[in-house]
This record gives structure tokens, C-alpha cells and sequence, in this order.
């Protein structure tokens, strides 16, 4: 017998046994489904939460801080962040780019009347932002300037007058904190225009006293700082967790004028960066080539003795959560199957029972045990595969009634959030058939030793 002659019996006998088909083929399809849905399930939301990761922690980045200097070497200051390393990162394989960042504590600043406060100040290359993927809402293309600051979206918020201050201040002071509070945290939601404007930095102490509204007291100096560029704001960032991030970046220049000016106020921070002359750096941002090369541009940053940060760490273990989900998920589609099987091995050695005759006619025509049996394998993997492809249906079906609720339950219009990528549904379908032929292999071996004479003489 040929292929297609066993494909064809094997149809003719589904379609006969139509009812027991489709019960079986059901049974399959739910499991076969299971699995699909739990591979899906598990990648959309893998994806999402790596996209989500993203716009935060980016996976192709490694931060590098200043070493213990006592640690792999008996030379002073071993671990520093200097220039010389820094050289030597950039000629590492895989580095795309490097950025050298001094960080600052907060600075208060004024503009128009208005004050407002950075919570950081970044020295550093100013266009060396745009390598790190850092988006503009406004400007970028031309960071250049001794005076020059980048801001972040947040760090336009919250801008207040001394008249707004103090009525705030003068509400609290009246009892009334909670309406103090609500109209102060009202007024950060509001951004106000900077761009290209001339800010007036205040460098102060740590230990100044900093007010509601971001007023400082104690600065001894006033610096003159020109917005070159508003970062735009994170995608899918509410206003209130933006209006939290405000940082600013400046240049080298305008950074060492606020190292001076710090110094003369009183902060310790400052004075040790200027006793080493501005040499030594507070970390370094390095951008990797391919996230896949992140791992070994990683080992050997630390053979220079210095402490290395990637977010790797956060993907593997979204990973490590997500495979229990699938593995849960999974788990349940096999029961699924393991009980369709049990449906197909009865339906199977009901259906020998029934074509005894048919089966001792093929052997007295000379069907051997071997044909016997490859006619009901290939039947039992018809209805795997026809049970297979029901359950396909019914996965995007469950996926689209899914996305459908999430969208609803949102209330904003978007993408879909679970997906079925191609690679999946073979899975699915493979488990499908699988099933089938391993519940006909006992219906197929026991269909192979009915005896001819007897299954005709008693039929």
C-alpha cells in the first residue's frame, strides 16, 4: 500500500465515525491550544515587559564606577576612574560609545521669577546624549556652548514665584496641609517654556535648607546657564512620574564654574573633585555594540578594577518568572492531551472491534501486520492533525478574546498586547499529531492480531 491510499482509508474511517472524531478532535484541540496559548502568553508578555525595561533600563548599556583602589593592586588610587582608563575603555572591542559623568547634588535655579530645583547635575559630553538613544522634545541638534544645559522633561515642571510660595506656605501655616499639599503638587504637574532661555544656577551646600517650592537659601553664587536642548518625555510616563525626574546635564565648562562655585559654599563632594584637578570621574556610561556582547565587554571592564553595573541581571530574571508561568500553563495543556488520548485509545479499539471484518478480509487478500498497523497509526495522526488544526483556531480565538478584555479593561486605544508568533503553532500542532500517534500505537498493535478466519466466520 502507498501513502496515499493509507491517508485515504484513514479519512473515510474519520468521516464515517464523524461524532467520535470531532468529541476526540476536541479534546486534542483544547490541549494542543493550552500549549499554544501558555508559548504565546509567556513571549508577549516577555516582550513587553523587555519594552518596558527599555525605555528605563537599557539592556545594551554598562555603567562603570570607581573600584576599591585596595582590591588586585597595591597602588594608591588603583581603582579610580581616570582619563587614562577611560582612553583605554574606548579602544575596547564592542564599545560603541562612552560618556564620562560627574554627578552633582541638587541645584536650585531661577527663571523669569520663577524658581525650581534639579534633584541631579550630570557633567558631560553634551553630545555624546544622543548616542546613549536620549530623545529631544525640543533641540539637540546643536549642543555646543560653554554654558550650555540639557533638561529633562521633569525639570520644566513645578516652577514656582515667590508670591505662589508663599501663599502655599502661608495655607500650610494655617493648618490647612492638605490643601497645601494639593495645590503645591498641582503646580509640579505644570511645565513651563525653557528652551533656549538663560537660567540662573544657584550652587549651594548640601546642608542649605531647600523649601516646598524649591527655594534655596545660602547660594553664595549665581551662574548663567543656556537651555539647550529639553529631553523629550519617557514614552507612557504619567505627568506626576515625570514631573520626579528632573535632571539636568551640563558641559564640561559650565560644570567646572559649578564645581568652583560649590567649593566656595562649603560642599565637601565638590572639594575633593577639585583637589584630584577634575582627572577622576564619579562613573562612566558605555554603550555596548549588541546586547549580546554586553556580557564579555563586561569581564573585562572588571580586569581593570573597576565596579561594573549591567541590567542583564533584571532580563534573566524576568525570564526565570515567566518560564514558571509557562512551564504552570504548558503543564496543563499536556493533562489536557494525556486525557484526549485516553478518549482516542477507546475510540480507537472500539473502531478494531467494529472492522474486525474489514480486517480479516484485508489479511485473507494478503494485508500483512505491518500494513495493519500503518493503517491505523496514520489514522490516529489524521485526527491529531485534524484536531491539531482546530486547536490553532481556537488559540487565536482565546488570544483575541484576551487582547479584546485587556483593551476594554485599559480604556485606551492601542496595539495588542498577546501575540502568537509563527514559530509557535508548529509547536502546538506537533503535540497535536504526537498525541494521536502514540493513544493509536496499542488500537493499531491490537488491530494487527485479530485473527482472519475468526473475525470473518463470527461477522
Amino acid at each position: 500500500m502507498r501513502t496515499g491510499d493509507y491517508l485515504r482509508l484513514g479519512w473515510d474511517q474519520l468521516r464515517r465515525r464523524i461524532v467520535v472524531t470531532l468529541l476526540c478532535a476536541m479534546g486534542l484541540a483544547i490541549g494542543s491550544s493550552s500549549i499554544i496559548v501558555a508559548l504565546a502568553f509567556g513571549e508577549s508578555i516577555q516582550t513587553l515587559a523587555r519594552n518596558s525595561m527599555n525605555q528605563f533600563l537599557s539592556m545594551d548599556e554598562i555603567l562603570v564606577a570607581p573600584g576599591d583602589s585596595t582590591e588586585g593592586s597595591a597602588e594608591s588610587g588603583a581603582g579610580e576612574l581616570t582619563q587614562t582608563k577611560i582612553g583605554v575603555i574606548r579602544g575596547l572591542p564592542h564599545v560603541k560609545a562612552v560618556a564620562s559623568f560627574q554627578t552633582l547634588n541638587g541645584l536650585p535655579f531661577e527663571l523669569g521669577g520663577k524658581r525650581g530645583f534639579l534633584n541631579e547635575v550630570h557633567i558631560t559630553e553634551l553630545d555624546t546624549l544622543q548616542d546613549f538613544g536620549i530623545e529631544f522634545g525640543q533641540g539637540g541638534g546643536s549642543l555646543e556652548g560653554e554654558n550650555a544645559i540639557v533638561l529633562t522633561y521633569g525639570a520644566t515642571m513645578g516652577l514656582l514665584d515667590a508670591n505662589t510660595s508663599a501663599s502655599i506656605a502661608k495655607q500650610a501655616r494655617s493648618g490647612q496641609q492638605r490643601e497645601a499639599q494639593a495645590a503645591w503638587r498641582s503646580y509640579q504637574l505644570i511645565p513651563y517654556p525653557m528652551y533656549q532661555k538663560q537660567l540662573l544656577l544657584k550652587p549651594e551646600a548640601p546642608s542649605a535648607a531647600v523649601g516646598m517650592a524649591g527655594q534655596a537659601a545660602g547660594s553664595v553664587v549665581s551662574l548663567h546657564a543656556r537651555v539647550a536642548g529639553i529631553i523629550k518625555k519617557p514614552e507612557g510616563a504619567s505627568e506626576e512620574a515625570a514631573s520626579r525626574q528632573k535632571t539636568a546635564y551640563v558641559s564640561p565648562k559650565l560644570g567646572e564654574q559649578l564645581l568652583e562655585a560649590l567649593e566656595r559654599a562649603g560642599d565637601e563632594s565638590a572639594k575633593a573633585i577639585r583637589r584630584t584637578g577634575g582627572t577622576t570621574f564619579s562613573q562612566v556610561k558605555i554603550k555596548a555594540d549588541d546586547v549580546a556582547n554586553v556580557k564579555a565587554l563586561e569581564e573585562m571592564l572588571k580586569k581593570l578594577n573597576l565596579n561594573v553595573q549591567t541590567n542583564l541581571h533584571y532580563e534573566e530574571r524576568m525570564k526565570q518568572e515567566f518560564l514558571m508561568i509557562r512551564l504552570i500553563f504548558a503543564g496543563a495543556g499536556l493533562f489536557i492531551l494525556f486525557v484526549a488520548s485516553i478518549s482516542i485509545v477507546v475510540a480507537m479499539t472500539m473502531s478494531t472491534y467494529q472492522r474486525r471484518r474489514q480486517i480479516g478480509i484485508m489479511k485473507v487478500l494478503g494485508a500483512n501486520l505491518r500494513q495493519i498497523r500503518h493503517m491505523f497509526m496514520v489514522e490516529s495522526a489524521l485526527l491529531g492533525l485534524v484536531g491539531g488544526c482546530i486547536g490553532i483556531l481556537f488559540s487565536y480565538w482565546v488570544i483575541w478574546g484576551i487582547n479584546i478584555a485587556l483593551l476594554k479593561l485599559a480604556d485606551v486605544p492601542g496595539e495588542e498586547t498577546l501575540f502568537i508568533s509563527p514559530w509557535i503553532l508548529p509547536v502546538g500542532l506537533f503535540f497535536a499529531v504526537l498525541t494521536g500517534v502514540l493513544s493509536g500505537i496499542y488500537p493499531a498493535v491490537n488491530a494487527s492480531r485479530t485473527d482472519a478466519l475468526t473475525a470473518i466466520k463470527r461477522d
